[in-house]
């Protein structure tokens, strides 16, 4: 099959900005974009698929081979959607760990002194977390390689690993180096690509993917406004599995955009009851993003019956590739996605999320380019500092 090529899209852009006002031209560009950087992203790694094979076939021909990925914030929640569907695809242990946690415990992320594929999610690569994981894996394990996924090439991450023994850069289409302050083309298109680097080309889906999110854009406007519009103060994403990191993501995006002005949570659709379930209130819209899995599907469509008996049906929405039974309240299918995995419809998912934390942001008259301008949230993370891991650090003694 051949691979998809880009093509331009004016009127997704159009249809964003009818609402939009000054301060938010970036983030308008970007999530418009994302159809085009998708198939762009794929076409770029078929053209590398040789280097990129030679380069993971040594390293996964090991059984004992550990894969961990990694990234802060928003390039962290990549990691936690792939890694489960990347787990059972591959068939061994692929592990999410957050650069924040292994800068702050590289001894106890690295436990376990296993061959490692390190690999690294990084819109810009410049976070002091970035980098310094890297570092330390490098100093904690003995046998690491380093899989480099980034939007900037002028980034230390790049700059550190382009061309080094032991580490494979691939960089993401140029224009997924979002501008905006919150990641969505580039967190998108670090999704795809892990999954298309790490589980083969699957070029029906970056076309599904491309066409579900035109018809988002194009069609699902009026609707996302009107929620948007509708004066709710808490927003609760739920998704089981990789969606649980999607439903992580989702509530990351309305909070950022928002400048903190509308609370938001996230669970997975057993994990909500055992206490979480205390943030609903007459304020609060919920969304479930339902699984492809029959099986966890059951759990998805029991928790969707029973917020919208708490809250209402109007205030639930279920998001779905599939058919749902028939119900009151809000149910958007998005049938093109059809037969995709989770973490492949995390991809397309994700677009009404970042629309919906777009539109409370507009609503709100607050600017989604730059929703701190005060500086006490930045794009890049400042303020972190990097200490030394001494020989001695995170040893263990016995009291006597």
């Amino acid at each position: 099959m051949s691979n998809p090529t880009a093509t331009s899209t004016p009127a997704a852009s159009a249809t964003i900005g009818h609402a939009a006002g000054p301060g938010s031209e970036a983030t308008v560009r970007e999530i418009a974009q994302q159809p085009d950087v998708w198939r762009e992203a794929s076409a770029n790694i078929a053209s590398q698929r040789t280097d990129i094979d030679a380069f993971l076939a040594p390293l996964l021909s090991q059984s004992d081979l550990r894969i961990v990925l990694t990234g802060a914030g928003t390039s962290a929640f990549v990691g936690d959607i792939a890694a489960p569907a990347l787990s059972r695809l591959l068939g061994r242990r692929v592990d999410a760990v957050a650069t924040t946690d292994i800068v702050s415990n590289p001894r106890e992320s690295f436990a376990e002194d296993v061959p490692t594929l390190l690999v690294s999610f990084a819109r810009s690569g410049n976070s002091p977390e970035s980098s310094a994981a890297t570092v330390l894996a490098d100093q904690v394990l003995t046998d690491v390689s380093h899989l480099i996924l980034t939007c900037n090439e002028d980034g230390n991450l790049f700059t550190d690993h382009q061309g080094r023994a032991h580490s494979k850069v691939v960089l993401m289409p140029r224009r997924s180096n979002d501008e905006g302050f919150a990641m969505t083309s580039s967190f998108t298109s670090m999704l795809l690509s892990s999954l298309l680097i790490l589980g083969g080309a699957n070029d029906d889906a970056v076309a599904a993917l491309s066409t579900a999110a035109t018809q988002i854009i194009d069609c699902r406007q009026p609707e996302i406004r009107a929620l948007a519009e509708a004066g709710y103060e808490r927003i609760v994403y739920i998704g089981s599995g990789p969606l649980t990191g999607l439903a992580r993501e989702s509530a990351l995006k309305v909070l950022e955009l928002t400048a903190g002005a509308i609370v938001t949570y996230y669970d997975s659709s057993l994990g909500f009851r055992h206490g979480p379930k205390a943030v609903l209130d007459e304020t609060t819209l919920a969304l479930v993003y339902v699984s492809s899995d029959p099986y966890t599907r059951e759990y998805d469509l029991d928790i969707i019956a029973e917020l919208r008996t708490a809250l209402s049906p109007e205030r639930v929405v279920a998001i779905s590739s599939l058919p749902l039974p028939a119900a009151d309240g809000h149910s958007w299918i998005l049938s093109d996605l059809a037969g995709l995995d989770d973490a492949f419809l995390a991809v397309g998912y994700i677009v009404i999320a970042q629309l919906l934390g777009l539109s409370f942001s507009l609503t709100l008259g607050a600017t989604p380019d730059n929703p701190f301008p005060g500086g006490t949230v930045n794009r890049v993370v400042k303020g972190v500092h990097i200490h030394p891991l001494s020989a001695a650090a995170g040893t263990l003694t016995n009291a006597s």
